[in-house]
């Protein structure tokens, strides 16, 4: 990498420098410090910025290790795109796009601030008893049971980290009128006589149980199930995870199941329903 000339002549005509005057090297090595936004941000600088946030090194430890691995994923079938070479900044864009997998039942993206993996699996990857019509487009929406259970499962190679898992949930079937939203409770019982039980499972042990009622109609809410850890990125994860309220003294309905979420630890802000 080179230097680029940034020249600034003062009303004393004398000359002074500027950020252009900087090595590129040495703001290569500013630039690890920054977040993947602030780093496009400072390429608006100037020409040694800019090619200074272009450098594969930069980007490469803003990756996961498994990169090649994740790239190959998201390209998928596309034997088209496998030619192309990407540098690593084009890479980590291409990551950040919403990448799905599985039929498209379940879509990978990296979270561009902090660059960790997120996940979503939409209701037609699950097994939710006593809903048979599901479309990719449209939550699953039970109107009555007296067997509650949500099944699903995870083969994939994350990236060495914590995560947690979650149930996106909304009690009564929403929809739209005139442009407004609104909601029907007509079917919505059941959910705060007992605790709905989630559980989540891992090749390697891990095991996590938890209970919440689910008592807040009119709203999506995201439950936590419980987290999980991998260490090696290099070896596929597979987890195991369900929804269970299986007491069957009572019918339960009106419950919406729209997906189940996977990502780094700490990454959800907002009110989490926990155990």
């Amino acid at each position: 990498m080179g230097a680029g000339a940034s020249v600034v002549m003062n009303p004393e005509g004398e000359l002074e420098t500027g950020l252009g005057d900087l090595p590129e090297s040495c703001v290569a090595a500013v630039l690890l410090h920054l977040h993947p936004p602030e780093i496009c941000g400072a390429a608006r600088l100037s020409r040694t910025f800019r090619a200074a946030a272009s450098a594969d090194f930069v980007w490469e430890a803003k990756l996961p290790e498994n990169y090649a691995y994740l790239l190959e994923m998201a390209r998928g079938e596309n034997s088209s795109c496998k030619k192309d070479r990407l540098c690593l900044k084009e890479v980590y864009s291409r990551l950040c796009r919403p990448n799905p997998i599985d039929g498209g039942n379940k879509i990978f993206w990296l979270e561009k601030n902090q660059g960790g993996i997120c996940m979503s699996i939409s209701s037609k990857g699950l097994l939710i008893t006593g809903i048979d019509d599901r479309r990719f487009d449209e939550v699953a929406y039970l109107q009555q049971t007296w067997w509650f259970e949500v099944d699903g499962e995870v083969d994939f190679h994350f990236p060495a980290g914590t995560y947690s898992l979650y149930f996106r949930l909304h009690l009564g079937r929403p929809a739209r009128r005139f442009g407004c939203r609104i909601c029907s409770f007509e079917h919505v019982h059941g959910w705060d006589i007992k605790p709905v039980q989630f559980q989540l499972s891992t090749s390697d042990g891990q095991n996590a149980t938890s209970h919440c009622y689910l008592d807040e109609p009119g709203r999506w809410i995201l439950c936590h199930a419980g987290d999980f850890v991998t260490e090696n990125s290099n070896v596929a994860t597979k987890l195991k995870f369900s929804m269970t309220q299986i007491d069957c003294t009572h019918t339960k309905g009106g419950i919406c199941v729209d997906s189940v979420l996977i990502y780094p630890k700490g990454f959800v802000q907002g009110k989490i329903f926990n155990s």
